[in-house]
């Protein structure tokens, strides 16, 4: 199958000057196929959101490169390129309250896209926006409303109305659920779920919680430090995971199934992630594994594909030197 949108060595840097370079996202590989949902998770500070928002051209590319059905992407963007690629690409934010211009109605803001990259008509417009809110669990009458008027898990909805009313082929979710209580995160999850089945969406999924993460996509990318570590089918990352990282990233997080939980070991991530400012050679990870060797503090391992010596599950791609 030919991926819809294909990241190659794909490097966003931030200069600080005085000789100081922020590694936010370091030669990260990954292709996305149609209508597969991959999520990417990872401490915070690993640079998650960092290569979301590059692989969609919001932030300039440092290094490499990505390409969308075949067509390379420009390395900086220019107004034209947010306008052709509206309509295609689109992005969830993270927080529903502060991604939401609070002078402008729902319907507004909804219906902004629309206005600036379509021909409809006002009356089109509305209609369209009404037709949305009610989609994603909203009263279409309340699009004369403002965006303080709503509680947290509606505010999310009216972002999702937002991205997809454009019909994108490709959606970055930006951790579309942290900021949500409990109860609310699961019905935003099956929310686009329900989307994707009915719009045939490809997604990025971003998120912290690796059980959500493993229940909405279809395969699981580990970051560390900018880097990619891990990626492989979502439910043998999380219930056998290789890289000492992820089986340490697995073992913390809470699992709300009990009977899962007997299945797992519990472990916790040692220290904290370390600054990203002119990292050195060597695993990123070296400093917090258990696993350490001396070739792990002064040679970086290659992402390589890794065989099931049993053949029970496809090959995986981890960057460790333990294998």
């Amino acid at each position: 199958m030919t991926p819809l949108i294909e990241a190659e060595g794909l490097t966003r840097h931030f200069d600080l000057g005085r000789n100081q370079t922020v590694h936010a996202v370091d030669d990260v590989s990954l292709h996305i196929d149609q209508r597969e949902i991959v999520g990417l998770v990872g401490e915070s500070g690993s640079g998650k959101s960092t290569f979301g928002k590059t692989l969609l051209g919001l932030l300039d590319k440092t290094a490499g490169q990505v390409k969308f059905q075949g067509e390379t992407l420009p390395q900086r963007y220019a107004p034209g390129d947010f306008q052709r690629h509206a309509q295609t690409m689109q992005m969830i934010f993270q927080d529903p309250y502060s991604s939401l211009n609070p002078r402008m109605t729902v319907g507004e803001i909804v219906g902004e896209g629309l206005r600036l990259h379509t021909s409809l008509s006002g009356r089109e417009v509305r209609e369209r926006v009404g037709d949305w809110l009610e989609r994603v669990g909203l009263n279409a009458a309340h699009m004369a409303r403002y965006p303080h008027e709503f509680s947290g898990g509606q505010r999310q909805r009216i972002g999702i109305a937002r991205a997809l009313i454009m019909g994108p082929e490709f959606v970055v979710c930006d951790e579309p659920i942290s900021a949500l209580d409990v109860s609310v995160q699961a019905q935003v999850v099956n929310l686009l779920g329900e989307l994707k089945e009915s719009m045939g969406l490809t997604m990025l999924f971003i998120a912290h919680d690796l059980s959500m993460v493993r229940y909405v996509s279809d395969r699981m990318a580990v970051m560390y430090l900018g880097s990619l570590i891990e990626l492989g089918v979502s439910n043998n990352v999380f219930f056998h995971p290789k890289h000492p990282y992820t089986q340490m990233l697995v073992g913390s997080n809470p699992e709300p199934d009990p009977a899962t939980e007997r299945g797992r070991g519990r472990t916790a991530i040692r220290g904290e992630i370390p600054s990203p400012v002119n990292i050195r050679p060597g695993c990123r990870f070296a400093n917090r594994c258990p696993k350490v060797m001396d070739v792990c503090r002064g040679t970086t391992p290659e992402l390589k594909s890794v065989a099931d010596p049993e053949g029970k599950e496809p090959d995986r791609l981890i960057a460790c030197h333990l294998y």
